[in-house]
Order: structure tokens, then sequence, then C-alpha cells
């Protein structure tokens, strides 16, 4: 089932005292779904492994919806593993040897800020690898990842997009703040140029590797609290499709209201 960046919902405002309130309701749920598959609530034994997969473009708004997820779970019960370009080491294994370390077991949570798919985006605009590398690479994603959720893992993976206006506000914003220009570089400069190569990359990596137990959850992060909200849900709807696909009990849900579109 092949996804498009065309499939985007547009981007939707939402006052503050709303959002306040949809959070604490999502974050709510999401705590109790977190300490039911960890094995700490309802009598419940430690549920299946839950990856999360966070891409999208820079300034997209991928660390704030990330720290929307953490802060509502016990730091003891998740760990965020940042990705950045491979060591020398690593470039000496197969693309996908670096990340394994990292997978949770039984009853664990990981997310993951960037991922395998730097193979699919930043190598392939690059041109570190060929045409045939990204299909091939591509294919190597899928089976992967099917080995996850074929032993059980609850994989869920979540591009954040941002608009070029508003990708070029928020690189200027940051640009003019002492205190968010560290999260600037040359880098993000020299890949903004490069847009719509990433944006065709993009397209097909979503159309390679989107599947039934793995879907991507689009999410458009131009209005940065709606965007939190979106993927918010995204992880709590995968967490609990992917209970009930292995045939286990899904707690009693905290506002549900505001998962009905996404269920």
């Amino acid at each position: 089932m092949a996804r498009s960046l065309t499939e985007l919902a547009p981007a939707e405002s939402i006052s503050a005292e709303d959002y306040e309130v949809e959070l604490a309701h999502l974050q709510r749920h999401l705590a109790h779904l977190r300490l039911a598959t960890a094995g700490l609530v309802d009598g419940a034994e430690r549920g299946p492994a839950i990856t999360v997969v966070f891409e999208g473009f820079d300034a997209a708004g991928k660390g704030g919806a990330i720290r929307r997820v953490t802060e509502a779970l016990d730091p003891r019960l998740v760990r965020v593993v940042p990705i950045s370009a491979p060591t020398p080491r690593e470039l000496r294994h197969h693309f996908l040897w670096r990340f394994q370390a990292d997978l949770p077991g039984t009853g664990d949570m990981t997310i993951y800020d960037r991922s395998w798919y730097g193979r699919l985006l930043v190598e392939r605009v690059e041109k570190l690898i060929t045409a045939d590398d990204v299909i091939r690479s591509a294919r190597e994603i899928v089976n992967f990842e099917r080995s996850l959720t074929d032993d059980g893992q609850i994989l869920i993976k979540i591009w954040m997009n941002v608009s070029d206006d508003v990708q070029l506000e928020r690189f200027n914003d940051r640009a003019a703040d002492p205190l968010k220009q560290w999260k600037l570089t040359d880098e993000d400069w020299r890949n903004r140029k490069k847009r719509s190569a990433y944006e065709a990359a993009v397209e097909d990596m979503l159309a390679l590797t989107d599947a039934p137990d793995a879907p991507w959850h689009l999410v458009n992060g131009d209005h940065k609290r709606s965007g939190r909200l979106q993927a918010l849900r995204a992880v709590i709807v995968e967490i609990e499709r992917g209970l009930k696909r292995q045939g286990l009990p899904v707690p009693a849900s905290h506002g549900d209201d505001y998962l009905e579109s996404d269920s």
C-alpha cells in the first residue's frame, strides 16, 4: 500500500488551550499503554517490544514530537537513540548492522531520531550509493522490518513533513535565536538547496517501504502543535493495532474521542 506526500492532510492550527487539553489526554493514554506493555499495570505480562522511527525534513518538528512522546513516559520505560552519520568502523559493516544493538527487547521501547532510512535519503541524494543500491537497500529494509514484526515487535514509522516556506521561516528563526543557533548548521542549508531531490527520494522511500505491519504515518508539521498531536496519535494507534494483531488485550482507553479519525 504505497504512500505519497500528496496524501498529507492540510496543516491545521489549534489554539493553545485546546492543544493542552488534547495533549494531556493523549499523553495519559500513552502512559497507560506503555505501563501495560512493560507489564506494570492491570496484572499484564511484559508485552511486545516497541520501536518508533522518526524521519522528516530538517525543522519539521521531530524533536518537539519526540519530546511530547517521551515526557508522557517514565524515563526508565523509553530510550531515545539519535542517529548521525556512520563512523568509519560502522561503514565497514552492512548498513543495517549499526542499528541492531539498540533494538528493544520484550517489554521495552526505543525511539530512533532518524534511522536506517538515511540509506534511502541522504546517502541517495549525496550519491553515496547507486540507483541499484537504492532498490536493493529498500528491499533489505523491508525484509529487516518484516523480521522484526514477524517476531512480534511493534514498529511505528513517522514521517514529519514541513513545507518549503515554513522550513525557511524556521531556519531564519533559529539563526536569529542564540539558544537555537546550535540546531542550524551549514549542512542544513546545503540540504535545503537539494529539497527537490529529497522530495523525490522521500516519495520513492514511501512507495518502496510501506507495509501492512509497518506502515508510514505522514504528519504535516507546518503547525507545530498539530504535528505533535498527530505524532502522538500515530504512536497510540499503532501500539493498539499491534496488540490486537497479536491477540493481546488492549488496556482501557483514555481520550478515545481524540483517536477516532486515526483508528
